[in-house]
């Protein structure tokens, strides 16, 4: 068995125009019908910087969880957000993307390892008190392009960080620069027998290129956790090196079938839910277009 997140939320906040909310609820309740594991449906990040974001939690008050099977995640910045998200009983996640890189906390959250340490804590101990699942990124955790010295030593050292403070779902991301399906196999490899109570996920952002070999890297290390996103939609619009689109879902499905790995997924749901990805990420809609300067 392998479980698949999917992320609508960063289809959305790397598409150029601004979607409505009855479109983004629209969209988000049909993949909520497929039987991803977890989907990720918004945040809260500042709206000068990620507009698309802004009417997130008017789309949480949207959604229809009645029947789904899926567990719902937003992600929060810092710790004001994590306390907004715990309040909502319907969200039972809530994600952070921590780095040791000091460039990608500085262009992404205007924050330090420090800091950014810190409200992880704080989310933490939000999540235990509200019954939620606090799920700590680490991005920039295959390498580092801002030549910032980086080695998977200290890459131990702060899962080991992490872990002390309760940690159990660590999903690692490389963000904005390509990787190859080596630094995978070497990364999950040394994590996964060192933290046998940690979930460590793979949140790839890459060409469509090469993904096989990529994801099948991390599941002969020991990933059992994809982050995906119909058609690859998205990318982080904050990491300032470059926009690499997401791991395709259909590639996953694909994958976990030429494995014969069982799914939860339901493949009608699964297709209907595609076709709708086409219909709204289209660029020749007449949704508005953000403006970029």
């Amino acid at each position: 068995m392998i479980r698949i997140i999917e992320s609508p939320r960063e289809g959305m906040q790397g598409f150029p125009r601004l979607l409505p909310a009855r479109e983004k609820v629209r969209y988000i309740n049909e993949l909520l019908k497929v039987g991803f594991d977890v989907v990720e449906a918004g945040s809260l990040v500042s709206p000068k910087m990620v507009p698309q974001m802004a009417d997130s939690l008017e789309v949480l008050e949207g959604l229809d969880l009645g029947k789904t099977k899926s567990g719902l995640m937003f992600l929060a910045l810092n710790s004001r957000g994590a306390e907004i998200l715990s309040a909502f009983e319907q969200i039972t996640h809530i994600s952070f993307p921590f780095s040791f890189s000091p460039a990608f906390l500085k262009l992404n959250l205007n924050s330090t390892p420090e800091k950014a340490i810190e409200t992880a804590d704080k989310l933490v101990n939000l999540c235990g008190k509200t019954g939620k699942q606090a799920v700590i990124y680490i991005s920039m955790a295959f390498g580092n392009p801002y030549g910032e010295p980086w080695n998977i030593g200290t890459l131990v050292e702060w899962v080991g960080v992490l872990y002390e403070m309760g940690v159990r779902t660590i999903p690692l991301s490389n963000v904005s620069y390509e990787i190859d399906e080596k630094q995978i196999l070497e990364v999950f490899s040394t994590l996964v027998p060192m933290f046998p109570g940690v979930e460590f996920g793979l949140h790839l952002h890459s060409a469509n290129e090469g993904w096989y070999d990529k994801v099948n890297a991390a599941y002969l290390a020991g990933c059992r956790r994809f982050d995906g996103v119909i058609n690859g939609l998205g990318g982080c619009p904050m990491a300032g090196n470059g926009l690499l689109g997401n791991l395709k879902t259909q590639n996953l499905v694909e994958f976990a079938v030429e494995k014969k790995i069982p799914l939860n997924i339901d493949k009608e749901a699964l297709s209907r839910a595609s076709a709708m990805a086409h219909e709204i990420f289209n660029p020749d809609k007449q949704w508005i277009v953000i403006n970029q300067t």
